[in-house]
């Protein structure tokens, strides 16, 4: 490839994240949310209580990360912290009440977000989904 070819690829992709994460944040902010709770939420959502290792490698961030974040939702009410009953040193992380609650309107929040984002795409969003994650999994970043 091209320096200029490599430059707008590049450029391309710094761009959509920004503006991806700056809509995510506007849309996310009535909810109480920041940036990547949703995705430890979700997560919790579709698997089940996590210990903070599992949620790091599903969520793609550091387990320090992971921490913070963690730490907020909880005392935001929205997961509650336990210690493993086989290993003490394992913190499993699930859903509140509170948390579930919040589901509906996460999930619809998280449907806008990709309606948003796919809304002038000249190609279905599906197949526009599918060249994403072709990309993703060429960069070796395909979700576990």
């Amino acid at each position: 490839m091209e320096f200029e070819q490599a430059d707008a690829l590049n450029g391309a992709i710094r761009t959509i994240a920004m503006r991806h994460r700056a809509l995510a944040t506007v849309l996310l902010a009535p909810l109480g949310l920041h940036p990547g709770q949703e995705v430890i939420l979700l997560e919790l959502d579709a698997r089940g209580p996590r210990t903070q290792g599992q949620l790091a490698v599903a969520s793609g961030c550091e387990p320090p990360t992971i921490t913070g974040s963690v730490r907020k939702l909880e005392t935001a009410g929205l997961v509650v912290r336990t210690t493993s009953p086989t290993d003490g040193r394992v913190t499993i992380v699930d859903l509140s009440d509170r948390g579930r609650e919040l589901l509906p309107a996460l999930r619809s929040t998280w449907q806008e977000l990709a309606d948003r984002t796919a809304a002038g795409l000249s190609m279905p969003a599906e197949k526009f989904a599918a060249v994403l994650g072709e990309l993703a999994r060429s960069l070796g970043s395909e979700r576990p």
